[in-house]
């Protein structure tokens, strides 16, 4: 097989982060459309995540978001985006790069990206330095899923994750597969 001088796995995975970037933009000017909401996993140890050490400790190796009801001053860079979320009646400010995504999910149209999060162990205790520089690494490194190739696998991690810490802090709430409301 030729080699691919032209990257065309990494070319694929900036154009569907593009489609995620766009989306949250929009909803940063105008707020969630109609029942639209989303599932957001991101490696905690990549390059530019800031979170507090309270998340960290939590979530060592990733983390999934939910942006529903309760957020607050979501700001959409070139790069990544900022989030104001509350965790156990704590509110908490979380900067993401697009490059340390690993899933996008919206249930409400069962529209899903996933993508490879390369990151190295090193950088981890550098990450809060290196906001920069994570763009550039993830055009060297990264690796692309364009596809939803595993849409169940991530239905499957979200809902996990959902169960485990939700994200807006909705106190005695409770978590539903969204299979409980299908029809079978």
């Amino acid at each position: 097989m030729a080699e691919d001088h032209i990257r065309y796995d990494i070319l694929a995975q900036e154009a569907l982060r593009g489609v995620m970037r766009k989306v949250l933009a929009e909803v940063a000017r105008t707020g969630l459309p109609g029942n639209h909401h989303f599932f957001i996993t991101f490696v905690t140890g990549a390059p530019g995540v800031r979170i507090s050490p309270r998340l960290r400790e939590r979530y060592p190796e990733q983390m999934t978001i939910v942006v529903q009801f309760q957020y607050w001053d979501l700001k959409v860079t070139d790069s990544g985006f900022e989030i104001g979320l509350s965790f156990s009646d704590v509110p908490e400010r979380l900067e993401i790069p697009f490059a340390a995504v690993r899933g996008f999910y919206d249930p409400s149209v069962n529209f899903e990206l996933e993508f490879d999060v390369k990151t190295d162990t090193a950088d981890v205790g550098e990450a809060d330095e290196a906001v920069e520089e994570a763009p550039k690494k993830a055009k060297g490194e990264a690796a692309a899923k364009p596809a939803a190739a595993k849409k169940g696998d991530a239905k499957k991690k979200a809902a996990e994750a959902a169960k485990e810490e939700p994200a807006e802090g909705a106190k005695g709430a409770e978590v539903v597969s969204l299979d409980a409301f299908r029809k079978k």
